[in-house]
């Protein structure tokens, strides 16, 4: 056997591995868990090293630092959302931009809802906002971007509807609309799909949608959601979320 070959045993943990996951999935577990209960910068990386049951120094082996915890963390309240807005596009035909719209904010409203502990609270802390480190600038130009795909869908909406609103600023205010998510969790409130229905439903009258249309949007919506959800789940298999 050549040396390239040979396994290097890593670290014993302090403790024995009980969490689930990889070590690293552990780690944002941990993280997750620790920030949003005390607080980013109340949170060592020390006490996350301990809750997982590894020393400090091996959790440096799969993050630089908090920073970037955080960052990944941050990320998965957007990217899941980001990476289907093309999909969404191409399935629903142009001439249907409302039911386009409300498919988007039912998957942005389903990605809010599943994230483990409610980590969108963490958009707010005053040392992510302020912060300029490079680290949340992907998360920044991710955010970003999706904000610009509800501008664009909301725009098309709009102006079917002779609502006058500049795009950028519809376009927050309807991502806004969808992150009521993230304090509805906070108060200890579940997003069930009749809330997020809602939530859907209130975005497109915010674009001067009436009852009538909306319904039929939330509908047609509804059924690509699942089909989405089917393509995901033959792509690769949808873990549990820890709550």
């Amino acid at each position: 056997m050549s040396s390239l070959s040979r396994v290097r045993p890593g670290r014993p943990r302090l403790i024995p591995n009980i969490g689930v996951g990889t070590p690293r999935e552990q780690v944002l577990e941990a993280a997750a868990r620790l920030f949003t209960s005390k607080g980013f910068a109340a949170t060592s990386t020390r006490e996350i090293a301990e809750a997982v049951g590894i020393r400090q120094a091996s959790l440096y082996y799969h993050f630089a630092g908090k920073d970037e915890i955080l960052a990944t963390l941050l990320a998965t309240t957007v990217r899941p959302t980001q990476m289907v807005v093309d999909e969404i596009v191409t399935l629903v035909p142009p001439e249907r931009v409302e039911t386009a719209l409300c498919l988007l904010a039912l998957v942005d409203i389903d990605t809010l809802a599943r994230v483990p502990h409610n980590v969108g609270v963490l958009y707010q802390l005053p040392d992510v906002v302020s912060a300029a480190n490079l680290d949340y600038a992907s998360f920044r130009q991710a955010h970003s971007e999706l904000t610009e795909a509800y501008a664009d869908l909301g725009a098309q909406l709009a102006t079917r509807h002779g609502v006058t609103a500049p795009p950028r600023a519809l376009g927050s205010m309807l991502i806004q609309q969808v992150e009521g998510v993230i304090t509805l969790r906070a108060d200890g409130n579940d997003v069930d799909s009749d809330r997020a229905i809602e939530i859907a439903g209130g975005c497109l009258r915010l674009c001067g949608c009436d009852q009538a249309e909306a319904t039929q949007a939330i509908r047609r919506a509804t059924a690509l959601q699942d089909q989405l959800r089917l393509g995901a789940s033959a792509v690769t298999p949808c873990p549990t979320p820890v709550r």
